[in-house]
Protein backbone atom coordinates (compact mmCIF):
# COMPACT_ATOMS: atom_id res chain seq x y z
CA UNK A 1 0.00 0.00 0.00
CA UNK A 2 1.07 3.66 -0.72
CA UNK A 3 3.00 5.74 2.06
CA UNK A 4 1.93 8.91 0.36
CA UNK A 5 -0.91 10.05 1.79
CA UNK A 6 -4.24 10.30 0.32
CA UNK A 7 -4.94 14.36 0.52
CA UNK A 8 -1.53 14.75 -1.00
CA UNK A 9 -2.21 12.12 -4.32
CA UNK A 10 -5.53 14.14 -3.93
CA UNK A 11 -3.62 17.27 -4.46
CA UNK A 12 -1.32 16.28 -7.11
CA UNK A 13 -3.91 15.58 -9.44
CA UNK A 14 -4.17 18.78 -10.77
CA UNK A 15 -2.71 19.21 -14.32
CA UNK A 16 -2.09 15.13 -14.82
CA UNK A 17 -2.15 14.90 -18.53
CA UNK A 18 -3.96 11.73 -19.80
CA UNK A 19 -4.13 10.04 -22.96
CA UNK A 20 -7.83 8.37 -23.31
CA UNK A 21 -8.57 5.88 -26.57
CA UNK A 22 -12.00 4.20 -27.01
CA UNK A 23 -15.63 4.31 -28.15
CA UNK A 24 -16.73 7.59 -27.64
CA UNK A 25 -20.63 8.03 -27.49
CA UNK A 26 -23.20 10.24 -26.72
CA UNK A 27 -25.73 9.20 -23.33
CA UNK A 28 -29.53 11.13 -23.95
CA UNK A 29 -31.91 10.95 -20.92
CA UNK A 30 -35.24 11.43 -21.05
CA UNK A 31 -37.54 12.30 -17.78
CA UNK A 32 -40.88 11.66 -17.52
CA UNK A 33 -44.26 9.95 -15.59
CA UNK A 34 -45.66 7.12 -16.88
CA UNK A 35 -49.97 7.11 -15.53
CA UNK A 36 -51.76 5.33 -18.05
CA UNK A 37 -51.10 2.61 -20.67
CA UNK A 38 -50.96 3.25 -24.23
CA UNK A 39 -54.75 2.21 -25.68
CA UNK A 40 -52.57 1.02 -29.08
CA UNK A 41 -50.62 -1.60 -27.41
CA UNK A 42 -50.11 -3.22 -23.91
CA UNK A 43 -47.20 -0.77 -22.99
CA UNK A 44 -46.86 2.31 -20.47
CA UNK A 45 -47.04 6.14 -21.55
CA UNK A 46 -44.13 8.02 -21.32
CA UNK A 47 -45.11 11.75 -20.97
CA UNK A 48 -41.46 13.42 -21.13
CA UNK A 49 -40.90 16.10 -18.86
CA UNK A 50 -37.37 17.37 -19.57
CA UNK A 51 -34.29 15.65 -21.76
CA UNK A 52 -30.61 15.56 -20.78
CA UNK A 53 -27.58 14.35 -22.76
CA UNK A 54 -23.80 13.92 -21.66
CA UNK A 55 -20.56 12.14 -23.11
CA UNK A 56 -20.68 8.40 -22.54
CA UNK A 57 -18.09 5.96 -23.55
CA UNK A 58 -14.62 7.01 -23.38
CA UNK A 59 -15.54 10.63 -23.96
CA UNK A 60 -17.28 9.86 -20.27
CA UNK A 61 -13.42 8.70 -18.96
CA UNK A 62 -12.74 12.32 -20.33
CA UNK A 63 -15.01 14.36 -18.43
CA UNK A 64 -14.11 12.41 -15.69
CA UNK A 65 -10.33 12.61 -15.41
CA UNK A 66 -11.22 16.78 -16.46
CA UNK A 67 -13.25 16.56 -13.46
CA UNK A 68 -10.30 15.13 -11.03
CA UNK A 69 -8.07 18.40 -12.58
CA UNK A 70 -6.73 16.63 -15.08
CA UNK A 71 -6.09 17.25 -18.64
CA UNK A 72 -7.44 14.73 -20.86
CA UNK A 73 -6.79 14.34 -24.88
CA UNK A 74 -9.58 11.74 -26.23
CA UNK A 75 -8.85 9.73 -29.58
CA UNK A 76 -11.51 7.82 -30.82
CA UNK A 77 -13.64 7.68 -34.24
CA UNK A 78 -17.15 9.18 -34.76
CA UNK A 79 -19.39 9.14 -37.81
CA UNK A 80 -20.34 12.05 -40.55
CA UNK A 81 -23.59 12.91 -39.04
CA UNK A 82 -25.92 15.02 -36.74
CA UNK A 83 -25.03 13.14 -33.69
CA UNK A 84 -21.38 13.49 -34.04
CA UNK A 85 -21.98 17.24 -34.04
CA UNK A 86 -23.71 17.24 -30.96
CA UNK A 87 -20.86 14.95 -29.23
CA UNK A 88 -18.39 17.74 -30.54
CA UNK A 89 -20.42 20.31 -28.74
CA UNK A 90 -20.90 18.76 -25.26
CA UNK A 91 -17.02 17.67 -25.70
CA UNK A 92 -16.04 21.71 -26.00
CA UNK A 93 -17.93 22.34 -23.22
CA UNK A 94 -15.09 20.97 -21.02
CA UNK A 95 -11.95 23.24 -21.66
CA UNK A 96 -9.60 20.61 -20.44
CA UNK A 97 -10.46 17.80 -23.04
CA UNK A 98 -8.67 18.00 -25.94
CA UNK A 99 -10.91 16.40 -28.89
CA UNK A 100 -8.55 14.15 -31.67
CA UNK A 101 -12.28 12.54 -33.06
CA UNK A 102 -11.08 10.90 -36.74
CA UNK A 103 -14.50 10.94 -38.70
CA UNK A 104 -15.46 7.93 -40.48
CA UNK A 105 -18.11 8.98 -43.12
CA UNK A 106 -19.77 5.04 -43.08
CA UNK A 107 -20.20 4.90 -39.61
CA UNK A 108 -23.16 6.39 -37.15
CA UNK A 109 -21.54 8.14 -34.38
CA UNK A 110 -23.45 6.07 -31.04
CA UNK A 111 -25.76 7.11 -28.93
CA UNK A 112 -27.44 5.89 -26.21
CA UNK A 113 -31.16 6.98 -25.29
CA UNK A 114 -32.43 6.08 -21.96
CA UNK A 115 -36.29 7.06 -20.76
CA UNK A 116 -36.69 7.51 -16.82
CA UNK A 117 -39.36 7.58 -14.43
CA UNK A 118 -37.57 9.89 -11.85
CA UNK A 119 -40.55 9.39 -9.34
CA UNK A 120 -39.33 5.69 -9.06
CA UNK A 121 -35.99 5.86 -10.53
CA UNK A 122 -37.28 3.26 -12.90
CA UNK A 123 -35.18 3.14 -16.52
CA UNK A 124 -37.95 1.78 -18.67
CA UNK A 125 -36.24 1.42 -21.44
CA UNK A 126 -32.97 2.14 -23.22
CA UNK A 127 -32.88 2.88 -26.99
CA UNK A 128 -29.03 2.14 -28.82
CA UNK A 129 -28.04 3.77 -32.48
CA UNK A 130 -24.49 2.11 -33.32
CA UNK A 131 -22.02 0.96 -35.96
CA UNK A 132 -20.24 -1.57 -33.89
CA UNK A 133 -17.78 -2.75 -36.45
CA UNK A 134 -14.31 -3.06 -36.65
CA UNK A 135 -12.20 0.52 -37.78
CA UNK A 136 -10.96 0.30 -41.22
CA UNK A 137 -7.49 -0.04 -42.04
CA UNK A 138 -7.07 3.88 -43.11
CA UNK A 139 -9.09 4.90 -39.67
CA UNK A 140 -6.81 2.49 -37.37
CA UNK A 141 -3.45 3.80 -39.05
CA UNK A 142 -4.55 7.16 -38.14
CA UNK A 143 -5.65 6.88 -34.87
CA UNK A 144 -2.21 4.48 -34.15
CA UNK A 145 -0.40 7.55 -35.48
CA UNK A 146 -2.24 10.49 -33.72
CA UNK A 147 -2.11 8.49 -30.04
CA UNK A 148 1.67 7.41 -30.83
CA UNK A 149 2.30 11.06 -31.29
CA UNK A 150 0.79 12.54 -27.78
CA UNK A 151 2.78 9.79 -25.93
CA UNK A 152 5.66 11.89 -25.19
CA UNK A 153 3.20 14.58 -23.16
CA UNK A 154 0.85 11.94 -21.58
CA UNK A 155 1.40 10.63 -17.85
CA UNK A 156 -1.30 7.52 -18.24
CA UNK A 157 -2.63 5.80 -21.21
CA UNK A 158 -6.45 5.00 -20.80
CA UNK A 159 -8.05 1.98 -22.98
CA UNK A 160 -11.38 2.13 -22.82
CA UNK A 161 -13.47 -0.83 -24.81
CA UNK A 162 -17.07 -0.86 -25.31
CA UNK A 163 -16.93 -3.01 -28.02
CA UNK A 164 -17.34 -0.36 -30.83
CA UNK A 165 -14.47 -0.95 -32.80
CA UNK A 166 -11.99 1.42 -32.10
CA UNK A 167 -9.29 -0.62 -30.08
CA UNK A 168 -8.22 -3.26 -32.40
CA UNK A 169 -5.39 -5.84 -30.98
CA UNK A 170 -2.64 -3.61 -33.69
CA UNK A 171 -3.50 -0.08 -32.31
CA UNK A 172 -2.74 -1.45 -28.50
CA UNK A 173 -0.09 -3.05 -29.20
CA UNK A 174 1.88 -0.39 -30.82
CA UNK A 175 0.44 2.22 -27.80
CA UNK A 176 1.23 -0.33 -25.07
CA UNK A 177 4.90 -0.76 -26.27
CA UNK A 178 5.41 2.71 -27.10
CA UNK A 179 4.25 3.22 -23.65
CA UNK A 180 5.58 0.81 -21.93
CA UNK A 181 9.24 1.83 -23.09
CA UNK A 182 8.49 5.54 -21.80
CA UNK A 183 7.53 4.10 -18.36
CA UNK A 184 3.67 4.84 -19.00
CA UNK A 185 0.99 2.92 -17.07
CA UNK A 186 -1.70 1.50 -19.29
CA UNK A 187 -5.17 1.15 -17.68
CA UNK A 188 -8.00 -0.24 -19.64
CA UNK A 189 -10.93 -0.85 -18.94
CA UNK A 190 -11.95 -3.88 -20.66
CA UNK A 191 -14.97 -5.97 -22.78
CA UNK A 192 -15.24 -9.25 -24.54
CA UNK A 193 -14.38 -13.15 -24.30
CA UNK A 194 -10.47 -12.38 -25.31
CA UNK A 195 -8.44 -10.20 -22.69
CA UNK A 196 -5.51 -11.31 -24.38
CA UNK A 197 -5.71 -8.36 -26.61
CA UNK A 198 -4.80 -5.97 -23.99
CA UNK A 199 -1.42 -7.99 -23.37
CA UNK A 200 1.38 -5.92 -21.50
CA UNK A 201 -1.21 -3.37 -20.75
CA UNK A 202 -0.26 -2.28 -15.89
CA UNK A 203 -3.72 -2.88 -15.08
CA UNK A 204 -7.12 -4.20 -16.43
CA UNK A 205 -10.45 -2.85 -14.55
CA UNK A 206 -12.95 -5.13 -15.44
CA UNK A 207 -16.32 -5.88 -13.42
CA UNK A 208 -17.54 -9.30 -11.76
CA UNK A 209 -19.73 -9.97 -14.80
CA UNK A 210 -16.96 -9.20 -17.05
CA UNK A 211 -14.46 -11.11 -15.49
CA UNK A 212 -17.18 -14.04 -15.54
CA UNK A 213 -17.74 -13.61 -19.51
CA UNK A 214 -14.20 -13.76 -20.42
CA UNK A 215 -14.10 -17.11 -18.47
CA UNK A 216 -17.36 -18.41 -19.44
CA UNK A 217 -18.63 -18.84 -15.85
CA UNK A 218 -20.56 -17.44 -13.17
CA UNK A 219 -18.39 -15.62 -10.46
CA UNK A 220 -19.33 -15.60 -7.24
CA UNK A 221 -19.96 -12.56 -4.64
CA UNK A 222 -16.57 -14.52 -2.67
CA UNK A 223 -13.27 -13.34 -2.44
CA UNK A 224 -11.77 -16.48 -3.04
CA UNK A 225 -13.33 -16.88 -6.00
CA UNK A 226 -12.47 -13.69 -7.03
CA UNK A 227 -9.15 -14.20 -6.72
CA UNK A 228 -8.91 -17.38 -8.28
CA UNK A 229 -10.61 -15.85 -11.36
CA UNK A 230 -8.30 -12.85 -11.25
CA UNK A 231 -5.52 -15.20 -11.33
CA UNK A 232 -7.09 -17.44 -14.61
CA UNK A 233 -7.69 -13.65 -16.04
CA UNK A 234 -4.07 -12.84 -15.61
CA UNK A 235 -2.59 -15.79 -16.88
CA UNK A 236 -4.61 -15.45 -20.32
CA UNK A 237 -4.02 -11.81 -20.78
CA UNK A 238 -0.84 -11.61 -19.62
CA UNK A 239 -1.43 -8.68 -17.32
CA UNK A 240 -0.61 -9.29 -13.69
CA UNK A 241 -2.32 -6.41 -12.10
CA UNK A 242 -6.51 -6.73 -12.19
CA UNK A 243 -8.80 -4.90 -10.17
CA UNK A 244 -12.10 -6.07 -10.38
CA UNK A 245 -14.98 -4.05 -10.26
CA UNK A 246 -17.69 -5.68 -7.83
CA UNK A 247 -20.43 -3.46 -7.70
CA UNK A 248 -22.27 -3.43 -3.92
CA UNK A 249 -18.97 -5.87 -2.99
CA UNK A 250 -16.21 -2.76 -3.70
CA UNK A 251 -13.04 -3.53 -5.39
CA UNK A 252 -10.55 -5.86 -5.16
CA UNK A 253 -7.03 -5.78 -6.65
CA UNK A 254 -5.51 -8.67 -7.30
CA UNK A 255 -1.31 -8.88 -8.32
CA UNK A 256 0.31 -11.88 -9.06
CA UNK A 257 -2.70 -13.92 -8.30
CA UNK A 258 -2.89 -12.44 -4.76
CA UNK A 259 -5.34 -10.44 -3.18
CA UNK A 260 -3.11 -7.04 -2.58
CA UNK A 261 -6.11 -4.54 -1.82
CA UNK A 262 -9.74 -5.28 -0.81
CA UNK A 263 -12.21 -2.06 -0.21
CA UNK A 264 -15.85 -2.36 0.37
CA UNK A 265 -18.03 0.12 -1.33
CA UNK A 266 -18.36 3.56 -0.10
CA UNK A 267 -21.79 4.28 -1.76
CA UNK A 268 -23.99 5.26 0.91
CA UNK A 269 -27.25 4.47 -1.27
CA UNK A 270 -27.56 3.99 -4.83
CA UNK A 271 -29.07 6.21 -7.19
CA UNK A 272 -27.84 5.35 -10.77
CA UNK A 273 -25.33 2.69 -11.87
CA UNK A 274 -24.26 4.04 -15.25
CA UNK A 275 -21.01 5.28 -15.94
CA UNK A 276 -19.99 4.62 -12.58
CA UNK A 277 -17.11 1.99 -14.76
CA UNK A 278 -15.93 4.78 -16.31
CA UNK A 279 -15.04 6.74 -13.14
CA UNK A 280 -13.73 4.12 -11.24
CA UNK A 281 -11.03 3.62 -14.38
CA UNK A 282 -10.58 7.64 -14.46
CA UNK A 283 -10.03 8.12 -10.94
CA UNK A 284 -7.94 4.68 -11.01
CA UNK A 285 -5.68 6.38 -13.72
CA UNK A 286 -5.25 9.56 -12.51
CA UNK A 287 -4.32 8.46 -8.94
CA UNK A 288 -1.42 6.48 -11.06
CA UNK A 289 -0.50 9.99 -12.83
CA UNK A 290 -0.33 11.88 -9.30
CA UNK A 291 2.19 9.10 -7.25
CA UNK A 292 0.10 6.61 -6.23
CA UNK A 293 0.69 2.82 -6.49
CA UNK A 294 -1.33 0.17 -7.47
CA UNK A 295 -2.92 -0.12 -4.07
CA UNK A 296 -3.57 3.34 -3.53
CA UNK A 297 -5.43 3.79 -6.77
CA UNK A 298 -7.80 0.82 -6.13
CA UNK A 299 -9.20 2.78 -3.15
CA UNK A 300 -9.24 6.27 -4.47
CA UNK A 301 -11.03 5.07 -7.61
CA UNK A 302 -13.49 2.76 -5.54
CA UNK A 303 -14.27 6.03 -3.37
CA UNK A 304 -14.70 7.85 -6.21
CA UNK A 305 -17.26 4.98 -8.06
CA UNK A 306 -19.44 5.18 -4.40
CA UNK A 307 -19.86 9.05 -5.10
CA UNK A 308 -20.90 8.84 -8.99
CA UNK A 309 -23.74 6.16 -7.99
CA UNK A 310 -25.24 8.22 -5.68
CA UNK A 311 -26.07 10.78 -8.50
CA UNK A 312 -28.50 10.45 -11.32
CA UNK A 313 -27.22 10.12 -14.84
CA UNK A 314 -23.71 9.87 -16.31
CA UNK A 315 -22.09 11.39 -13.66
CA UNK A 316 -18.33 12.35 -12.16
CA UNK A 317 -16.65 12.84 -9.24
CA UNK A 318 -14.39 16.05 -7.95
CA UNK A 319 -11.12 16.07 -5.77
CA UNK A 320 -13.33 17.69 -3.13
CA UNK A 321 -15.82 14.74 -3.17
CA UNK A 322 -13.03 12.52 -3.02
CA UNK A 323 -11.52 14.32 0.31
CA UNK A 324 -14.65 14.02 1.75
CA UNK A 325 -15.20 11.00 1.76
CA UNK A 326 -11.98 9.42 2.33
CA UNK A 327 -10.24 12.07 4.53
CA UNK A 328 -12.94 11.53 7.24
CA UNK A 329 -11.82 14.80 8.16
CA UNK A 330 -14.18 16.69 10.95
CA UNK A 331 -14.19 19.80 9.01
CA UNK A 332 -14.98 17.86 5.79
CA UNK A 333 -18.30 17.44 7.81
CA UNK A 334 -19.36 19.86 9.46
CA UNK A 335 -19.41 23.28 8.34
CA UNK A 336 -20.22 22.40 4.82
CA UNK A 337 -23.47 21.49 6.07
CA UNK A 338 -24.53 23.99 8.03
CA UNK A 339 -26.33 26.97 6.54
CA UNK A 340 -27.30 30.25 7.52
CA UNK A 341 -29.78 31.81 4.91
CA UNK A 342 -32.64 30.38 3.40
CA UNK A 343 -31.57 31.16 -0.33
CA UNK A 344 -28.22 29.59 -0.04
CA UNK A 345 -30.13 25.86 1.49
CA UNK A 346 -33.29 26.52 -0.84
CA UNK A 347 -30.34 26.68 -4.12
CA UNK A 348 -28.81 23.49 -3.00
CA UNK A 349 -32.74 21.60 -2.41
CA UNK A 350 -32.86 22.26 -5.79
CA UNK A 351 -29.88 21.33 -7.25
CA UNK A 352 -30.35 17.72 -5.42
CA UNK A 353 -33.91 17.46 -6.56
CA UNK A 354 -32.66 18.31 -10.09
CA UNK A 355 -30.48 15.13 -9.84
CA UNK A 356 -33.34 13.08 -9.10
CA UNK A 357 -32.51 13.04 -5.61
CA UNK A 358 -35.57 12.75 -2.73
CA UNK A 359 -34.70 15.31 -0.31
CA UNK A 360 -36.48 14.72 3.38
CA UNK A 361 -37.56 17.72 6.28
CA UNK A 362 -37.62 16.93 9.79
CA UNK A 363 -37.34 19.54 12.33
CA UNK A 364 -37.08 19.83 16.15
CA UNK A 365 -35.04 21.85 19.18
CA UNK A 366 -32.85 18.98 19.54
CA UNK A 367 -31.57 19.95 22.67
CA UNK A 368 -29.18 17.11 24.35
CA UNK A 369 -28.75 14.47 21.99
CA UNK A 370 -30.19 11.47 23.07
CA UNK A 371 -30.75 7.74 21.66
CA UNK A 372 -34.63 8.53 20.51
CA UNK A 373 -33.33 11.82 18.03
CA UNK A 374 -30.43 9.16 16.57
CA UNK A 375 -33.17 6.42 15.70
CA UNK A 376 -35.10 9.02 14.45
CA UNK A 377 -32.67 11.04 12.30
CA UNK A 378 -31.06 7.70 10.88
CA UNK A 379 -34.63 6.24 9.95
CA UNK A 380 -35.56 9.28 8.48
CA UNK A 381 -32.50 9.29 6.31
CA UNK A 382 -33.30 6.12 5.53
CA UNK A 383 -36.19 6.98 3.62
CA UNK A 384 -34.40 10.00 1.64
CA UNK A 385 -31.41 10.80 -0.27
CA UNK A 386 -30.84 13.95 1.30
CA UNK A 387 -31.94 14.96 4.57
CA UNK A 388 -32.71 18.66 5.93
CA UNK A 389 -32.92 19.43 9.38
CA UNK A 390 -34.50 22.65 10.86
CA UNK A 391 -33.69 23.56 14.59
CA UNK A 392 -35.44 26.06 16.84
CA UNK A 393 -33.31 29.28 17.61
CA UNK A 394 -32.54 29.96 21.04
CA UNK A 395 -35.87 31.92 21.40
CA UNK A 396 -38.48 29.45 19.63
CA UNK A 397 -37.02 26.80 21.92
CA UNK A 398 -37.55 29.42 24.97
CA UNK A 399 -41.44 30.30 23.79
CA UNK A 400 -41.70 26.58 23.81
CA UNK A 401 -39.92 25.08 26.83
CA UNK A 402 -39.68 27.75 29.48
CA UNK A 403 -36.81 30.05 29.99
CA UNK A 404 -34.55 27.20 31.68
CA UNK A 405 -34.17 25.74 28.07
CA UNK A 406 -32.39 25.25 25.72
CA UNK A 407 -29.05 23.51 27.71
CA UNK A 408 -27.15 23.80 24.38
CA UNK A 409 -27.45 27.53 22.49
CA UNK A 410 -27.87 26.92 19.07
CA UNK A 411 -24.50 27.09 17.66
CA UNK A 412 -23.37 24.03 19.64
CA UNK A 413 -26.47 21.97 18.67
CA UNK A 414 -25.93 23.21 14.59
CA UNK A 415 -22.90 21.90 15.00
CA UNK A 416 -23.68 18.47 17.02
CA UNK A 417 -26.52 17.94 14.58
CA UNK A 418 -24.25 18.48 11.60
CA UNK A 419 -21.63 15.92 12.80
CA UNK A 420 -24.01 13.34 12.21
CA UNK A 421 -23.80 10.93 9.11
CA UNK A 422 -27.18 10.78 8.68
CA UNK A 423 -28.34 14.79 8.10
CA UNK A 424 -26.99 16.49 4.84
CA UNK A 425 -28.05 20.06 5.87
CA UNK A 426 -28.65 22.41 8.98
CA UNK A 427 -30.09 25.47 9.33
CA UNK A 428 -31.93 27.62 12.03
CA UNK A 429 -35.62 29.15 12.27
CA UNK A 430 -36.90 31.55 14.61
CA UNK A 431 -40.63 31.55 13.84
CA UNK A 432 -43.05 29.18 16.03
CA UNK A 433 -43.43 26.73 13.09
CA UNK A 434 -41.37 25.94 10.18
CA UNK A 435 -43.94 26.49 7.66
CA UNK A 436 -42.36 29.15 5.97
CA UNK A 437 -39.13 27.23 5.91
CA UNK A 438 -40.87 24.18 4.13
CA UNK A 439 -42.49 26.65 1.25
CA UNK A 440 -39.11 28.05 0.65
CA UNK A 441 -37.10 24.73 0.60
CA UNK A 442 -40.09 22.91 -1.04
CA UNK A 443 -38.91 19.59 0.17
CA UNK A 444 -39.88 15.76 -1.23
CA UNK A 445 -40.94 14.45 2.21
CA UNK A 446 -41.73 15.84 6.08
CA UNK A 447 -40.42 13.24 8.46
CA UNK A 448 -41.67 13.58 11.84
CA UNK A 449 -41.59 11.39 14.74
CA UNK A 450 -44.27 8.43 15.45
CA UNK A 451 -45.93 10.99 18.70
CA UNK A 452 -47.54 13.38 15.96
CA UNK A 453 -50.67 12.13 13.78
CA UNK A 454 -50.24 12.92 10.11
CA UNK A 455 -53.26 15.74 9.89
CA UNK A 456 -51.16 17.49 13.17
CA UNK A 457 -47.76 18.11 11.10
CA UNK A 458 -47.08 21.37 9.92
CA UNK A 459 -46.69 21.60 6.35
CA UNK A 460 -48.71 18.56 5.38
CA UNK A 461 -51.02 20.58 3.13
CA UNK A 462 -48.10 22.36 0.97
CA UNK A 463 -46.12 19.65 0.77
CA UNK A 464 -48.60 17.04 -0.75
CA UNK A 465 -50.33 20.26 -2.86
CA UNK A 466 -47.24 19.66 -5.00
CA UNK A 467 -47.05 15.82 -4.75
CA UNK A 468 -44.48 15.59 -1.86
CA UNK A 469 -45.39 13.61 1.41
CA UNK A 470 -45.47 12.64 4.99
CA UNK A 471 -43.98 10.12 6.53
CA UNK A 472 -44.08 9.13 10.60
CA UNK A 473 -40.97 7.27 12.32
CA UNK A 474 -42.23 4.96 14.94
CA UNK A 475 -41.35 6.57 19.00
CA UNK A 476 -38.71 4.98 20.37
CA UNK A 477 -39.87 4.87 23.96
CA UNK A 478 -38.32 6.07 26.98
CA UNK A 479 -36.25 8.57 25.41
CA UNK A 480 -36.68 12.46 26.35
CA UNK A 481 -34.51 15.51 26.92
CA UNK A 482 -37.01 16.52 29.85
CA UNK A 483 -36.76 13.18 31.55
CA UNK A 484 -32.78 13.26 30.90
CA UNK A 485 -32.47 16.90 32.51
CA UNK A 486 -34.99 15.91 35.68
CA UNK A 487 -32.29 13.02 36.45
CA UNK A 488 -29.31 15.03 35.54
CA UNK A 489 -31.32 17.64 38.00
CA UNK A 490 -32.02 14.52 40.99
CA UNK A 491 -28.35 13.26 40.71
CA UNK A 492 -27.09 16.54 41.40
CA UNK A 493 -29.21 17.37 44.27
CA UNK A 494 -28.40 13.59 46.09
CA UNK A 495 -24.63 14.72 45.72
CA UNK A 496 -22.57 16.37 48.32
CA UNK A 497 -22.70 19.84 47.58
CA UNK A 498 -25.37 19.49 45.07
CA UNK A 499 -27.22 22.12 43.16
CA UNK A 500 -30.73 21.40 45.08
CA UNK A 501 -34.07 19.26 44.02
CA UNK A 502 -35.62 21.08 41.35
CA UNK A 503 -32.58 23.12 40.28
CA UNK A 504 -31.59 23.57 36.25
CA UNK A 505 -28.83 22.47 34.65
CA UNK A 506 -26.27 25.20 34.15
CA UNK A 507 -26.76 26.05 30.12
CA UNK A 508 -24.17 25.39 27.80
CA UNK A 509 -22.74 27.70 25.66
CA UNK A 510 -20.74 27.48 22.23
CA UNK A 511 -20.07 29.86 19.99
CA UNK A 512 -17.44 27.45 17.53
CA UNK A 513 -16.23 29.35 14.26
CA UNK A 514 -18.50 28.03 11.27
CA UNK A 515 -17.41 28.00 7.68
CA UNK A 516 -20.86 28.22 6.68
CA UNK A 517 -22.04 28.02 3.30
CA UNK A 518 -23.54 31.56 2.39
Amino acid sequence: MTTTPIADILLAMSDRRLLVIGDVMLDRFIYGSTERVSPEAPSLVLAARRQEQMLGGAANVAVNVAGLGGKCRLLGVCGDDAVAQELRDEIARFPNIVADLVCDPGRSTTIKTRFINPQYNTHLLRLDWEHAVPASGQELEEITRRALAALPETDVVIFSDYLKGVLQPPLMAAVTAAAQARGIPVVVDPKGRDFSRYRGATVIAPNLHEVGVALDRVIPQDDAEVERAAAEIAERSGVAAICVKRSQGGVQLIEKGMTQARFPTLARRVIDVSGAGDTLVAAFAMALAAGADLGGATRIANAAAGVVVAKSGTASASVEELGELLLQRHEHHVSPKIFTGVRTLRDQVAAWQEEGLVVGFTNGCFDLLHPGHIFTLTEARNRVDRLVLALNTDASVQRLKGMSRPVQNETARMTVAAALEAIDAVILFGEDTPLELISQLRPNVLLKGGDYKPETVVGRDLVESYGGRVELIDYLPNTSTTAMIRRMSAIDADAPGGIGTGSVVPKVSVDLPMNVAE
